[in-house]
């Protein structure tokens, strides 16, 4: 008696049903971007290379305790007011001579910055510091920088500095992206970003 051949399971239709599956997945499914902080990190130091001598009072300092209590140039501040200060120092101008700022709007006390070229902010924050805080001085900070240059490319070019760097960033913008860098550069010149961050206190 001859033995009866066993069915055979068509998989075209399995496959069809999998690659389906797979496009759904493709389309529907959202890939989730990390942000960050952007900081450019300083270049590895040469050896026999003496430090540059900073006056003290280009360097603006702000400290976090372990109690998320900002210490702005050894006094107590809240963080609403932190952008203004960092504003005021930056655009001080107190520079005379060579180190003089023709564009600075500040006050040009002599015991502050000279120019924003040499002003430093520094950032100390504590071990014990709350991630929110640190990041609620970070974005204060940045924006200090960003208000400034926001008023000298809105002075030189007629539009706003984070304006100009959207549209550079953007990969559908069909403008002039040589001169449009070349004006960004020129911006971040004039109010270069000198954030340092020191190891945090323990």
């Amino acid at each position: 008696m001859a033995k009866r051949a066993a069915p055979e399971v068509n998989a075209g239709s399995m496959a069809d049903i999998a690659f389906l599956l797979l496009i759904f997945f493709l389309v529907t499914t959202t890939i989730e971007t990390d942000r960050g902080i952007s900081r450019k990190l300083p270049p590895i130091p040469e050896e026999n290379i003496e430090p540059p001598i900073i006056k003290q009072k280009n360097i603006f300092t702000v400290i976090v305790n372990r109690n998320n209590q900002l210490l702005v140039e050894d006094e107590l501040m809240q963080l609403q007011n932190l952008r203004q200060a960092a504003v005021e120092f930056l655009d001080n101008g107190g520079g005379v001579g060579e180190e003089a700022c023709d564009y600075c709007q500040g006050p040009r006390d002599p015991t502050s910055s000279d120019n924003p070229e040499k002003a430093i902010i520094s950032l100390v924050n504590d071990r014990k510091t709350e991630y929110r805080t640190y990041i609620s001085v970070q974005n204060e900070l940045v924006a200090a920088y960003n208000q400034l240059r926001n008023r000298e490319a809105q002075r030189l070019y007629g539009v706003d500095f984070l304006e100009m760097e959207r549209k550079f960033n953007d990969p559908n913008f069909r403008g002039d992206k040589v001169t449009l860098k070349e004006r960004i550069d020129i911006v971040q010149g004039m109010y270069p970003q000198k954030l340092s961050e020191a190891e945090p206190k323990s």
